[in-house]
């Protein structure tokens, strides 16, 4: 797996939010979102081949229990099964975050599904030159439903910018089955603390008003963009 990096944090998104995790980030992605805030894995992809030795020695370098394996987009990886089956064997409770483009069956206890809205389609950046690409794989409702109903747990977190993209939302939940209201999670986009402020204060009331979850963005409110956090 071609990995950018590996660090040792809290989880900063999401129903485990202020877990400590080793995060394994998978370097590569098959999206091109606008707001991307790890290019470095996505837009312009960096990293090596680690085989899975080095990546459980890097795993086990650290005192956690949880195993957070993001990317990019770690499922697009060729050896991805078989980094989730080591993980797995050796006891550890493993999260995947994945935009749900693509579906592998591979053993995990959380899978934190982050569908990209069409707030995601980078329009105006580089020309527009991957936008379209973008916009066909963004969505894949029937890998997204084959997650939920094959793993043990999962979450479905929504980046949200406007009021606008809550019909976008409902529209994509009346095509799903098998899910809570409290496994809707809402994320304000940004990337400084002043704007996942500015907009939490709005998207709060949404979540009241449809018994979804808020879900702050407790790394960049810590440690803004900084790497390896």
């Amino acid at each position: 797996m071609r990995i950018s990096e590996v660090f040792y944090s809290i989880q900063g998104e999401g129903k485990l939010l202020g877990v400590p995790s080793v995060f394994v980030r998978a370097s590569g992605c098959n999206l091109r979102c606008a707001w991307c805030d790890t290019p470095y894995a996505s837009w312009v992809p960096e990293g090596e081949d680690w085989p899975i030795s080095r990546i459980m020695d890097a795993i086990g370098s650290h005192d956690a229990g949880h195993v957070v394996l993001t990317g990019g987009e770690p499922v697009i990886a060729p050896d991805y099964e078989v980094v989730c089956d080591a993980i797995v064997a050796e006891g550890l409770h493993l999260t995947v975050e994945t935009a749900g483009t693509v579906f592998k069956p591979s053993p995990m206890d959380l899978a934190s599904l982050s569908p990209k809205l069409s707030n995601s389609t980078p329009w105006q950046l580089d020309d527009g030159r991957f936008a379209a690409a973008h916009e066909r794989q963004r969505m894949n409702i029937p890998a997204i439903q084959r997650f939920i109903d094959s793993v043990k747990g999962f979450q479905l977190k929504f980046v949200v910018a406007e009021p606008s993209d809550l019909g976008e939302i409902e529209s994509l939940l009346s095509e799903l089955r098998g899910f809570r209201d409290d496994d809707v999670l809402l994320m304000p986009e940004g990337i400084d603390r002043a704007t996942l402020a500015r907009r939490a204060l709005w998207i709060v009331e949404e979540c009241k008003k449809r018994r979804w979850r808020y879900a702050p963005r407790l790394h960049i409110e810590l440690f803004g963009t900084r790497r390896g956090t």
